[in-house]
């Protein structure tokens, strides 16, 4: 069953029943009141799993830039062919 329209990851392109607020620039490297997109929970949860807030706020701070990120090649190919809402996907210890 095809999730509800309206709501559509800003990552994977997914069309998803819920969305959360990504802060392009992480708010602990000032981007508090930056700017912001709207990913699904898998995207959300791997994009921090995969990516440290320095090298979001440095190097990966645009949409375009974080759909192109050499550390989310596989699980981009993998998450576009899924329809999962949600997946355990907790963040290393650092």
């Amino acid at each position: 069953m095809p999730a509800p329209a309206g709501h559509r990851c800003g990552l994977c392109e997914r069309e998803v029943q819920s969305t959360s607020r990504h802060h392009l620039v992480p708010r602990e490297e000032g981007g508090k009141y930056g700017p912001t997109v709207d990913l699904c929970q898998p995207c959300h949860s791997s994009v921090h799993r995969f990516l440290s807030n320095r090298a979001l706020a440095r190097q990966y701070s645009s949409v375009e830039a974080l759909r192109a990120a050499e550390e989310l090649q596989t699980y981009l190919r993998w998450i576009r062919k899924q329809r999962v809402e949600r997946i355990s996907n907790r963040r290393g210890r650092r």
